[in-house]
């Protein structure tokens, strides 16, 4: 039986990770279906721009791993779905946290307030996975089945929608590479679910076409390959097919997978660190047949989810940065530093230069040294993913000080032959473009 559309609006639901991938996509399909709707993050100033009509609670999730710390929360709240989570640790994503202590808590304050609670895991996850992932999301769906409340859980496989995110950011990033195609674990199985076929089940379940208790895997009915998934994003992408195939040895993802893990460490989520690379290499499948047995259609094939969002500039554009933004950021990083140990090792030169303009000898000294030192902290703040998009801020203004400064105090530098000034201005447009694309949703 299902909840009668006056029930439907009465019913407040709190959605954890709303302006996520997964979340957001719940968040609008719940609010266009009449739900009343409360988005749990740790980000004002994204909640704003993601949804901007939805009430939001501003909390950090780590805040939040005593039942105690939930009960004011779901004092107005009739239901909630889980769609907080992170691939892995880094500078702030911590998993047994999210995925384990949190939803453990959760789920005790959800008994006690006679709560019920959508939990969306994981397709695969088990006590001995090979990944922490799969290990946490496996004890929070325990936390879940073993409190007294209404529940559901649902395990999406490959989560395919308009955005991508984690997985999906790096299929597109391979379906852009010019000319070829590089692969490794070319054969891994995989099967997808469209995110509004996520969105549509977490909705069936709130007005009781799903029944508590129901725990089920909601992938495609057809298994890919992982060189399928690249070919079905470059044709949907509108890129040629590619001339070459260059299949990668494994060995090589092990050192590519532990720089991206460092860099995780530093805010970076990027899609070769060790966890997806484990994820992608051991397939991502479940079993179709859990939801249809509760009488419902297959879900959206590969095909149809593609079909139904049909790719636009913006998503090549996308596919095209994504595989930059590594090479910019690293060419800001070394720019700046090699700039400013270049002016710390020749401060007599480089100082030398304010001085042919009549600069005192300790003024024009201190100028460079301290210069020098500006350009170093501001290529290790770009490094910090958090600082990143200021970093770029601060590489646009100060360029903009030494061309004025230099202007006026030695114009003589705009005709020297090595145009030590013209070569500022290509660095200041990619800090530009760089802090454009620093925007993740």
């Amino acid at each position: 039986m299902t909840i009668a559309e006056t029930e439907i609006s009465r019913c407040r639901v709190l959605v954890l990770g709303a302006y996520g991938l997964i979340g957001s996509a719940v968040a609008r399909h719940l609010q266009a279906d009449g739900f009343s709707i409360t988005g749990l993050g740790r980000n004002a100033a994204t909640a704003r721009r993601v949804l901007p009509d939805t009430r939001w609670i501003i909390k950090d999730l780590s805040e939040l791993c005593n039942a105690a710390s939930w009960e004011p929360l779901l004092r107005d709240i009739d239901m909630v779905v889980n769609c907080a989570g992170a691939l892995q640790d880094g500078a702030n994503d911590h998993l047994t946290m999210i995925h384990s202590d949190m939803v453990e808590a959760l789920a005790e304050a959800c008994q006690y307030a006679e709560v019920g609670l959508v939990q969306i895991s994981a397709v695969g996850v088990r006590p001995d996975a090979t990944t922490a992932f799969m290990r946490s999301k496996f004890a929070g769906d325990q936390a879940v089945r073993q409190a007294d409340l209404r529940y559901w859980i649902f395990r999406p496989g490959l989560v395919l929608a308009s955005t991508a995110y984690g997985g999906t950011v790096l299929l597109r990033m391979l379906a852009a590479v010019p000319l070829i195609t590089p692969l490794a674990h070319a054969n891994t199985p995989i099967q997808t679910v469209s995110v509004a076929d996520v969105a549509r089940t977490v909705s069936k379940a709130l007005n009781g076409q799903i029944p508590p208790g129901t725990e089920c895997d909601l992938v495609e009915d057809e298994t890919h390959t992982l060189r399928d998934l690249i070919m079905a994003f470059r044709s949907w992408l509108g890129f040629a097919p590619a001339r070459w195939e260059m299949n990668t040895p494994p060995w090589l993802l092990w050192p590519i997978s532990r720089v991206a893990d460092m860099l995780g460490h530093l805010g970076w989520r990027s899609p070769l660190r060790r966890s997806a690379i484990q994820v992608l290499s051991e397939g991502v499948t479940g079993d179709p047949a859990m939801l249809k047995g509760l009488g419902h259609a297959s879900l959206s094939s590969l095909n149809d989810t593609l079909a139904a969002s049909p790719a636009t500039i913006e998503d090549r554009i996308f596919a095209r940065m994504a595989l930059l933004m590594p090479f910019i950021i690293g060419t800001l990083f070394f720019f700046w530093l090699i700039s400013g140990l270049v002016g710390l090792a020749r401060t007599d030169m480089a100082a030398g230069v304010l001085e042919a303009a009549g600069w005192p000898p300790s003024w024009a000294m201190a100028s460079v040294v301290f210069w020098s030192l500006v350009d170093i902290a501001i290529a290790g703040l770009v490094l910090v993913r958090k600082h990143a998009a200021r970093a770029c801020v601060a590489m646009v203004a100060v360029s903009a000080l030494y061309l004025l400064s230099a202007s006026l105090a030695v114009p003589d530098l705009w005709a020297d032959p090595l145009g030590p000034l013209v070569k500022i201005v290509p660095g200041v447009v990619l800090a530009l473009v760089a802090r454009v694309t620093l925007d993740t949703r």
